[in-house]
């Protein structure tokens, strides 16, 4: 019962400070920087992609819920035909291809930005 009480308020805390330290070590970057009078161009892109992130975003979402499907179709074939054991197909196959979704969907998502570039 005490578990799920920690589990929750420690992953929000994890995430807060990944982007705390982010935030905060750019801005001492930044006003290191502004102290010395360099520019600071050197953050901005000279190029500008003209990629849409939701697009992005929600391509990548859809090819990982797509793998994601298509795992649980082949979980039950793999237990009925190979007689693999069932706790071994439903997680092996949905992480297996999950994987390979997101792999596809990140070079499908290079291709796009090398494209409009």
């Amino acid at each position: 019962m005490g578990d799920e009480v920690i589990i929750v308020p420690l992953i929000f805390f994890v995430i807060f400070g990944i982007f705390y330290l982010f935030v905060s070590s750019r801005h001492k970057e930044r006003m290191a920087l502004i102290e010395k009078g360099v520019d600071a161009s050197i953050f901005y892109s000279k190029k500008v992609k003209n990629t849409d992130l939701l697009a992005l975003i929600i391509m990548n979402f859809a090819i990982l819920l797509m793998s994601i499907g298509v795992s649980i179709f082949l979980a039950p074939l793999m237990h009925s035909i190979l007689n693999v054991r069932e706790g071994i197909a439903y997680p092996g196959t949905i992480f297996t291809i999950s994987g390979v979704g997101l792999f596809l969907g990140f070079k499908l998502t290079m291709k796009m930005s090398r494209k409009e570039l």
